[in-house]
């Protein structure tokens, strides 16, 4: 289904769609504020397979994120966070970045793996975290690369679409998102150290 939600303001009906897909097990395609990413319940054992499945990965060696629709939900993912990186991510948040932290015993449950860090991302948009806030609990998501060699990322929601319809239930159509990802950082030691440099500069924060 290619379902067209307004990217500033959403419909909560044509959301109650997308969380029922994901409290069934449904995987989704959505907007963010970088690029369009893939998701689904992180309760939903089976569908974190079937996403880890499209990306041709195993689930406890994948790098999938979280989704968060504020840094409340935080705290039954992550150990406790330094002061000092708490106080630049509630400046940095939400936006085009993505944390990567201490994880607590709960998330290895999800990947069934000795996973011992999780990926956090506060998208500035919209449709991804009012679909979280209905939802109760993050949404587990991996970018979408493009098929086209000079393009990293795939922008156009249509044309997604028509790559993905027959292996995810839902694509929503927000219109146009960017092709430049999230800057990663690493905030497992003493120091914030970027792993991959992205939308977001972490320097102004």
């Amino acid at each position: 289904m290619l379902l067209k939600i307004h990217p500033d303001n959403p419909s909560e009906r044509l959301l109650k769609i997308v969380v029922d897909c994901l409290r069934s097990g449904g995987v989704i395609i959505y907007p963010s504020d970088t690029v369009y990413g893939m998701g689904c319940d992180i309760t939903q054992i089976k569908a974190v397979d079937r996403v880890a499945q499209i990306k041709g990965i195993k689930r406890e060696k994948a790098n999938f994120s979280f989704v968060c629709s504020d840094l409340s939900q935080l705290s039954g993912y992550s150990k406790p966070i330094p002061n000092s990186t708490f106080k630049v991510m509630r400046r940095a948040l939400p936006g085009p970045f993505t944390f990567i932290l201490n994880a607590t015993n709960t998330v290895p449950h999800f990947f069934q793996s000795k996973k011992k860090t999780v990926g956090i991302r506060i998208p500035d948009h919209k449709v991804p975290t009012q679909i979280v806030d209905l939802l109760g609990n993050p949404i587990m998501t991996t970018s979408i690369h493009s098929e086209d060699e000079f393009i990293d990322y795939q922008t156009d929601p249509e044309l997604i679409y028509e790559r993905f319809y027959k292996l995810v239930d839902i694509v929503i159509d927000s219109g146009p998102c960017g092709n430049i990802p999230s800057t990663v950082i690493d905030c497992t030691g003493d120091e914030m150290i970027v792993v991959r440099a992205g939308k977001g500069d972490i320097s102004a924060y």
